[in-house]
Parts: structure tokens; sequence; C-alpha cells
């Protein structure tokens, strides 16, 4: 099911990711269900397109990238 709102995702994202992750994240979520019509490839989209800007720092917490 798509996601309407950042309300609405996991909580393992909710809690885990700042606020424009989240975002991120329910975007790709989105594309990639009506593309591939298979949640759990969804979510590896949406993991992954959140990797592509965020990264996870020495505490464990997600942190955006430097532009390089």
């Amino acid at each position: 099911m798509p996601y309407d709102s950042i309300q609405e995702l996991p909580n393992q994202v909710k809690d885990n990711l700042p606020h424009h992750a989240q975002e991120i994240f329910k975007e790709a979520f989105n594309s990639a269900l009506d593309e591939y019509k298979e949640e759990g490839t969804a979510f590896k989209v949406a993991w992954s397109a959140v990797k592509k800007k965020y990264k996870k720092n020495d505490n464990d917490e997600w942190v955006k990238k430097e532009d390089q």
C-alpha cells in the first residue's frame, strides 16, 4: 500500500530517519511500488534512495552526506 504521508511510514523509518530522509523514503517507496507492484522491492528501493543522501554516523544516527 502506498503511503499518503510520512506519518503513515513504519516506525523503523519514522523513529530513525530525519524528516527530509523520511520524505525521500516515502516518495521512492511509492514510486517503486507503483512500478514493481511488490512491497519488498519497494522497501529496498526506498532504503537505497535514502542511502544516496544520508549515512549513519558513529553514533548510529542518520545524517545527511556532505556534498562531494
